[in-house]
């Protein structure tokens, strides 16, 4: 199918809809509600996850300066430390 067509038997839908007549009540509203922020704010922590941890890496490997020490471990008395 065209999506012209799509968008008009979608249009089409639409219009000749019925009432359901169906209800919520407030508790499941609630649950509803509560369970659609929850994915929301996962999906945004997720993305910000994805983000920060490489700007994070970019950003150590500017303040030490050189590429060659991240990574290494720490030379000196505070490395025998366990």
């Amino acid at each position: 199918m065209k999506p012209v067509e799509v968008l008009g038997l979608a249009c089409v839908m639409l219009v000749s809809a019925s009432p359901v007549h169906a209800y919520i009540g407030p508790g499941a509203g609630l649950g509803a509600i509560g369970a659609t922020i929850a994915i929301g704010i996962a999906v945004i922590l997720l993305i910000v996850g994805f983000v920060w941890y490489p700007v994070k890496r970019l950003l150590k490997r500017f303040k030490s300066g050189t590429d060659s020490e991240i990574g290494k471990a720490p030379d000196g008395p505070e490395s025998d430390k366990r």
